[in-house]
């Protein structure tokens, strides 16, 4: 008889609701897949083991395998990757086992959900079931897409493959050894699974006040505003909702449009335009950008994110859980009592206009080299901490220049700059690292941000209609880069000229909008990405800043060694060579 293997811990069952009490923490159980019919919060185990797989961009760092960033660990990963040491059986960036395991787990969770009695009363059991279902398609869509991004690629014949598509629950007598599907099919269920859930989610999780707002089908069922609340109400504002799959779609259709997989579909940019301005649309548009939207991680925003509830800049995160200082233990300076792991680098700063919008190296930018970080686009200094930058909760100053007398200077000890800057972004400044009084923050680690799909949509539409044109929408690429740089405070003294300028040439444009998108979701784990999909050299190398007596010096600090190939990532090895139906992707 088929088993049931379901473990629920607290913090699972944390990560899905906003009543931080609702469940106490179950035993392991193996159960007979019968009991789970009877028994509906084991059947909800298999969805939440999904939930609990869902890998977040934030906090992973793989910025550290690209010309943003270094790291002072030796033992990083991502440095490996970087540095030649990136193989099919040694992957940081494989998403193989997690994603495909989180399948299983929903493909089973599908395969009994009709059968579960998940209420009492037949008209809640009708919306449970629903609302879990549409969940369960999301996030198989979720994750065939993270298995797209990370393993979708060319064979030796040249032809663009996706994954194995599974959508049964495979059992011991299964056929596992099953052939990738073309990248154009894997999209294509991943756009299927995205429509369901649609078909069965809100727009979002929120309580109603009268019947007249319950949906149609559940109002033919004699459903009661307390029973909808019970289901679709404000309890569950982490789960999945429509709003975050047309987001997820979004961000598919953004990377089939990409050069890497897409060398000549005009289309595939007109449907991701469309996708992700249809998400824009339903938020107001351009003049719907959060204010806040660029210091998500301060005490501003974190502190309004209780109970669930989201700032207009965060589509979907993790529960905020409890105060912590462990990530400003792992990136404040050393004075700071951190260990200063991540490691800006120079090509990233200098990627920072000036306040004006210029580029640093355009005309008319007024850049000083002999005071590289003065007027510049605010958002360096909130990013990065420069030379002479202030951070921590007494704002204490931050000497990096190579004769520093503290260890915040240049490869000072082993917990130095090595690029002459330290991470400023994602960290509260209010945490006190001090062992004589030590105290942590709330800190919130997004899965969807808004501006993510901001960016998606500029890119896309510059590409379809070009910078200023609209297509069904209100709003053109020029538009939404306008309020992001107005946001950031860029241009607002002058009418950013610059963007004036580049708002007549798509290729300026589409240069600019990358460079956006660099500068907004920096140390957020986007940017391998962006250079795979965008085609993009990898081996340029890492540079910092050598500072000496206010005389500043670029230096190399680490090079990069990617092989042409290595635009593609690797099948796990280990797959290859238990099933002769899988084909590996080009050079590994």
């Amino acid at each position: 008889m088929k088993k049931l293997l379901f473990i629920l811990g607290v913090t699972t069952t944390i990560a899905f609701t906003s009543c931080e009490d609702m469940f106490s923490p179950a035993i392991e159980n193996i159960l007979d897949i019968e009991t789970a019919y009877d028994r509906p919060l084991y059947a909800q185990g298999l969805l939440l083991n999904g939930y609990n797989r869902v890998p977040t961009n934030s906090w992973s760092f793989n910025d550290v395998a690209t010309d943003d960033a270094v790291s002072n660990d030796r033992a990083n990963n991502y440095l490996k990757i970087a540095t030649g040491q990136w193989t099919a059986m040694n992957n940081p960036l494989e998403q193989w086992r997690n994603s495909r395991s989180a399948i299983q787990y929903l493909n089973n969770f599908l395969s009994i959900n009709d059968q579960v009695a998940w209420a009492s009363s037949p008209s809640v059991t009708t919306m449970f079931n629903d609302r879990m279902k549409g969940e369960a398609h999301g996030l198989r869509a979720l994750f065939m897409y993270h298995l797209l991004q990370a393993h979708g690629g060319k064979t030796s014949s040249g032809e663009l493959l996706g994954i194995p598509i599974v959508l049964d629950h495979e059992t011991l007598e299964s056929d596992f050894n099953k052939p990738r599907a073309t990248f154009e099919e894997t999209l294509q269920q991943i756009y299927s699974d995205l429509q369901k859930a649609e078909e069965y989610l809100p727009l979002d999780f929120e309580d109603i006040a009268n019947a007249s707002q319950i949906p149609a089908k559940y109002q033919a069922l004699n459903v009661t505003v307390t029973d909808y609340n019970r289901v679709f109400g404000e309890h569950f504002r982490l789960r999945l909702s429509k709003r975050i799959t047309q987001a997820i779609r979004a961000k598919v259709a953004l990377l089939a449009a990409s050069p890497a997989y897409n060398p000549s579909n005009a289309a595939k940019w007109e449907q991701a335009a469309n996708y992700a301005g249809l998400v824009i649309q339903q938020k107001g548009g351009a003049a719907g950008i959060d204010a806040q939207g660029a210091l998500f991680y301060q005490s501003t925003s974190v502190n309004q994110m209780t109970e669930g509830k989201n700032t207009s800049e965060i589509l979907w995160r993790v529960d905020r859980g409890d105060v912590s200082s462990a990530l400003e233990a792992d990136h404040f300076p050393p004075t700071l009592f951190g260990r200063g792991r991540i490691n800006p680098t120079q090509n990233l700063v200098e990627a920072f206009p000036m306040a004006n919008g210029y580029p640093i190296n355009a005309s008319g930018s007024g850049f000083n080299p002999n005071s590289p970080y003065d007027n510049r686009d605010p958002r360096l200094k909130n990013y990065i901490v420069v030379n002479g930058g202030t951070a921590g909760v007494n704002n204490s100053v931050i000497n990096t220049a190579l004769n520093s007398p503290t260890n915040d200077g240049l490869n000072k000890v082993e917990t130095s700059t090595r690029t002459g800057y330290y991470m400023r972004k994602l960290l509260r400044q209010d945490v006190n690292l001090n062992p004589s009084s030590v105290s942590g923050q709330y800190h919130v680690t997004p899965r969807l941000r808004m501006t993510e799909i901001y960016l998606a949509y500029a890119e896309a539409a510059n590409e379809a209609w070009g910078p200023t044109g609209r297509g069904s929408f209100a709003f053109s690429a020029y538009d939404i880069i306008k309020a992001i740089r107005t946001r950031a405070g860029v241009g607002t003294n002058n009418g950013d000229p610059y963007l004036e300028q580049v708002k007549n040439d798509k290729e300026q444009m589409r240069q600019l909008i990358r460079n956006e998108r660099r500068l907004e979701l920096c140390f957020e784990g986007f940017r391998f990405w962006d250079l795979r999909r965008w085609d993009e050299n990898f081996t340029i190398p890492a540079r910092g800043i050598s500072i000496t007596n206010n005389s500043y010096d670029i230096i190399t600090v680490e090079n990069r060694v990617f092989e042409p190939y290595m635009q593609y990532g690797p099948i796990p090895y280990s797959e290859i060579l238990k099933y002769s139906n899988l084909q590996q992707n080009n050079g590994w």
